[in-house]
């Protein structure tokens, strides 16, 4: 398959960086600061837009903003420099973290930021509410992406969703023979596999053990695994904290898990379906996924707009271009996810991409917990005695020791 491809070209360049892994404590924010009873600073968004200013400043993950540099059949934004005359610098992300902290130096006008850094930028006054009616793609972005609660407060979008996907589980399946379709095999079961199990490492994987524990505790009383009580969190940081015990390594580059599966110190969990085409694709180690009978955690990427932007008319522009269904096929296809834009998939090379990606699926998508940053207002409208993302920083620490 030609993305499959595309997928290799992009782990050889070395593009994916590791090296900002130990960000996930260094930069860890702060609750998000909003005003009492949760509201975020009152800001108002444009009500027009006029020519570009020139210039946009982003930051991004990485192959999210291609010029053909990395590789020159790829580039999607020497085409909108041409057409908006908004020359285009792009400052890579490696971490939510990274991008927070990033973001706070009012140097950039956006961000392509996941759910567990958007409510902390929105709370803080970092990003401005979006007019999507200024961007014309918006209209058709599938709906389950919209006015979600890591991209919107009270009805106000803060953002134009861009890509997203799943957490599933990953085995070996000569190693792993029984075909698990529950996260016990990671977290109960793990001890069949000790040392040769993997995690993702950042404070949001707490989430994954939450939402286990909902499912097989219900005496817990969780009901969105990024709304924890004190209570709440201490019980799934004692399931992550014996799970570590069967953990062979963490890993946040991709690029690390896929090494570990085919060398096989790791046989068994949390992954992304790009890693497992990238480690089909080189036909060393036979691999399955599976969304379990939980549901997974997972991520929805979204365009935000800087409070401070100096260049807003190229960055509203921006926004427009990168999910119309051309541009955001080629992103999703670069990348490895599911576009937002549902007119995308009549645009990708692969025909059958949309289908393994699950793009337009909303019965998939809808038994996945999206990253939400966790704040003390509970982000599933339950009350105020939530726990806040600094505490989960502050337990991820003492998971990993």
């Amino acid at each position: 398959m030609q993305y499959l491809g595309i997928r290799n070209g992009f782990i050889r360049t070395g593009f994916v960086l590791a090296s900002c892994a130990v960000l996930v404590v260094a930069c860890s924010g702060s609750e998000p600061a909003g005003r009492p009873g949760g509201s975020p600073p009152e800001m108002e968004p444009p009500s027009s837009i006029g020519n570009g200013e020139g210039q946009l400043n982003l930051i991004a993950w990485a192959g999210y903003v291609e010029d053909g540099s990395n590789d020159k059949s790829i580039d999607w934004v020497t085409p909108f420099e041409r057409q908006t005359g908004c020359d285009v610098n792009v400052k890579i992300g490696n971490t939510s973290d990274e991008m927070v902290q990033l973001m706070r130096t009012g140097q950039y006008d956006g961000v392509s930021a996941s759910g567990d850094a958007t409510l902390r930028l929105i709370y803080a006054g970092d990003v401005a509410p979006v007019n999507t009616t200024l961007v014309p793609n918006y209209e058709t972005i599938s709906s389950f992406l919209k006015d979600r609660p890591w991209n919107s407060v009270d009805g106000q979008m803060y953002g134009i969703p861009h890509g997203w996907g799943a957490n599933l589980l990953m085995y070996n399946i000569n190693v792993v023979q029984d075909a698990p379709n529950s996260w016990a095999a990671v977290f109960d079961d793990a001890s069949k596999y000790r040392g040769r199990v993997t995690a993702y490492d950042s404070p949001i994987y707490i989430a994954d053990a939450a939402l286990y524990l909902s499912k097989t505790k219900p005496d817990l009383g969780i009901s969105d695994p990024y709304s924890l009580t004190s209570e709440q969190l201490d019980a799934a940081t004692e399931l992550l904290k014996a799970q570590r015990e069967n953990i062979g390594e963490y890993w946040s580059d991709y690029t690390k898990e896929v090494q570990a599966f085919e060398s096989g110190t790791s046989v068994i969990g949390t992954s992304w379906q790009v890693i497992a085409n990238t480690i089909g694709a080189d036909n060393k180690v036979p691999v399955n996924t599976v969304l379990p009978k939980e549901g997974s955690t997972g991520w929805s990427d979204t365009w935000m707009v800087s409070a401070k932007a100096a260049h807003p008319n190229c960055m509203y522009k921006w926004m427009d271009w990168v999910t119309s269904p051309g541009v955001n096929a080629q992103v999703a296809e670069y990348f490895g996810e599911a576009p937002a834009q549902a007119k995308a998939c009549e645009h990708t090379t692969e025909q059958d991409f949309c289908d393994i990606y699950h793009a337009t699926d909303a019965d998939f998508a809808d038994q996945i917990s999206y990253w939400t940053t966790p704040q003390t207002h509970c982000v599933d409208g339950s009350g105020d005695d939530c726990t806040a993302y600094s505490e989960w920083v502050d337990k991820w620490q003492q998971i990993k020791g």
